[in-house]
């Protein structure tokens, strides 16, 4: 076993109760560094979505998760950490939490039940290599040591948050066998923007906007929900939940546009009339006055800079064309995305090793036998609720019992 991630305790674990003599190798000083900072430190471990909607939110590569989800899911897991008596909460969208709220208590069970199990870490301990013959693993070498072995699952990690020991170096190692990697890249990252509108709005955080993604002038996606600006451009969960497919696009040299609706819950008729209604009742104050009852405070002399209108104007004396900038720019206030913070900014890896190359019945390779992979190192990334964790414990327990089981 490579890599104390969720994904490798699941795997150790359970290849121990499969009966297997396990050693769990470790680079770093102590395991589940990524997993104690999940969800802003409170590790949302899974969703109580269903297997289809599961699937859906991994894409393209989602069916390859089919096999795994029937064997260990959502179900499983949380009655897995119940049993080792860790208590939990389910939170809007279906979110399933430690009722603690701390991530660091999901680590210490796990750890627990290791113990418990008999598993052996060790750690400081990285692996340069894979050993093998006649197609088949045989073992592995870590700080100029050979360790021989019937079988190896590699679960080492993406390269998101490299400063928890997550740096990428399981692609190598599959590489090294034969592996073709599917470019990566990071994903659920905040955005770099065009400009200093963004930049001068910097700490402001809006609730339930809804963002339209448009790519070359196209729509492509949208989502709804907490927008954050910041220092650099923007982030937040919507902004996270399109940052994949905007880091592709980009890649792909297309222009990425986000458009706000600053007013969802208003179309544009019930909008121009909440506008009217409010210039001729306050129409002796000033615009930029009247306006704070409909946009936060820092927004205010932003929104009439971009539309040209003079914040010491009368509300009263605002025009019909006037009213109708303003109330477009309400609805679809526009910020060009020009890059993506680094990896180190992260939450996961878009790419990996490529799933074709791995029996998803089994997680073992299809091109080394004896050699199974599971977590992110594979090319399968979803949204933020859960599902990520969901995967990496759900392969991690089909490689870890798949190990020892194989014919």
């Amino acid at each position: 076993m490579i890599g104390a991630g969720p994904a490798g305790l699941m795997a150790a674990g359970q290849a121990v109760l499969a009966g297997a003599d396990t050693l769990l190798l470790e680079k770093m000083a102590r395991p589940g560094r990524k997993l104690s900072i999940t969800g802003k430190g409170r590790c949302n471990i899974t969703n109580i979505a269903k297997t289809a909607d599961f699937i859906a939110r991994f894409g393209k590569t989602g069916l390859f998760l089919r096999q795994a989800f029937a064997r260990f899911f959502n179900i499983d897991l949380m009655d897995f950490f119940t049993g080792l008596g860790l208590e939990l909460i389910t939170e809007r969208g279906g979110r399933i939490f430690p009722a603690s709220g701390k991530a660091q208590d999901v680590l210490t069970v796990l750890l627990k039940w290791l113990k418990e199990c008999g598993t052996d870490i060790q750690y400081s301990s990285p692996v340069d290599k894979l050993m093998t013959c006649n197609g088949s693993v045989t073992g592995v070498v870590s700080r100029s040591k050979k360790i021989s072995c019937d079988a190896v699952i590699l679960t080492t990690g993406g390269a998101s948050y490299p400063v928890t020991g997550s740096t990428g170096d399981g692609y190598g190692l599959a590489k090294s066998l034969g592996h073709r990697i599917v470019s990566i890249r990071p994903a659920l990252v905040p955005v770099e923007t065009s400009g200093n509108v963004a930049q001068r709005m910097a700490g402001l955080n809006l609730r339930n906007i809804n963002v339209r993604m448009f790519v070359n002038g196209k729509r492509r996606n949208q989502g709804f929900g907490e927008v954050v600006f910041t220092e650099f451009g923007l982030t937040g969960p919507v902004i996270l939940k399109l940052s994949g497919e905007a880091v592709d696009a980009m890649r792909d040299g297309c222009k990425v546009i986000f458009s706000f609706d600053l007013k969802p819950a208003l179309d544009d008729k019930k909008l121009d009339l909440r506008l009217i209604r409010d210039f001729e009742s306050r129409c002796n104050e000033e615009i930029n006055s009247v306006l704070r009852g409909l946009l936060p405070k820092g927004m205010v002399p932003i929104c009439l800079e971009l539309i040209k209108i003079s914040p010491e104007k009368k509300a009263g004396d605002i025009t019909a064309k006037e009213r109708r900038r303003l109330r477009c720019w309400l609805k679809d206030f526009q910020i060009e995305v020009t890059g993506h913070r680094p990896f180190s900014e992260a939450i996961i890896t878009a790419g990996g090793i490529e799933t074709r190359e791995v029996d998803p019945r089994t997680m073992e390779s299809r091109l080394v036998k004896g050699l199974f992979i599971a977590g992110e190192l594979l090319d399968i990334q979803a949204d933020t609720g859960g599902y990520n964790l969901q995967a990496a414990f759900s392969t991690g327990w089909l490689a870890g019992r798949s190990a020892v089981q194989r014919d």
